[in-house]
């Protein structure tokens, strides 16, 4: 049984999420966006190793602590591989945003139904190519680490990057709002909610 912690961290308050397998003592870091020594320190206080670094899709909020953090831990960096050209304009990211340069990490390619560390990877395209989501059991039930595909009240934006807006309603339709409606969602942005009261009055996707 998977424990979990999340909180926001950088100028876009990007949900980085710490999950963690109490009795093996180990764990990983989802969407490591910014502030590296907050996330050292939240990890150092829980107690456990960290194995990988993983990531929803990769704008720079999103990665932006994952080059110090992967040096630190001396632990891999998992991205999907629809999102590479995304690594690779990290410096035009930030450029358009006015925020200060990411430095570009070096990530291995996570696969649609593979499972890391207990989290299930659920390919949903459409915010980005790459878009995934992680799905795994908690000590609070069903859980969904869902980056900036789904969010409490709305989804991701699609007019940047590779967006899709047909792409992002299908993911969200076909493989979020099919898991059970009391799977507790970890957006990448926001407060959490659920998987039944986004599908039933989400005002952007409904099931």
């Amino acid at each position: 049984m998977l424990n979990f912690e999340t909180f926001p961290v950088g100028p876009l308050s990007c949900n980085c999420v710490l999950v963690w397998d109490p009795e093996l003592g180990t764990g990983v870091v989802v969407d490591p966006g910014d502030e590296a020594s907050k996330i050292k320190q939240r990890v150092k206080s829980l107690g456990f190793k960290v194995v990988a670094l993983l990531h929803t899709h990769a704008h720079f909020d999103h990665v932006g602590a994952t080059q110090e953090l992967q040096e630190f831990w001396d632990c891999p960096a998992f991205l999907h591989p629809a999102d590479t050209f995304l690594v690779e304009s990290l410096p035009m990211q930030t450029g358009l945003f006015g925020m200060k340069p990411v430095p570009t990490p070096v990530m291995l390619p996570l696969a649609h139904g593979e499972t890391h560390h207990q989290l299930e990877v659920i390919h949903t395209p459409g915010h980005s190519p790459g878009g995934c989501c992680f799905h795994g059991m908690s000590n609070r039930g069903s859980l969904l680490l869902a980056g900036d595909t789904l969010f409490q009240g709305g989804v991701g934006r699609t007019d940047l990057f590779g967006g899709h807006w047909d792409q992002l309603e299908a993911s969200i339709r076909e493989r979020v709002y099919t898991l059970d409606d009391a799977t507790l969602v970890i957006p990448g942005h926001g407060p959490m909610t659920t998987i039944g009261e986004e599908a039933e009055s989400n005002p952007f996707v409904r099931r």
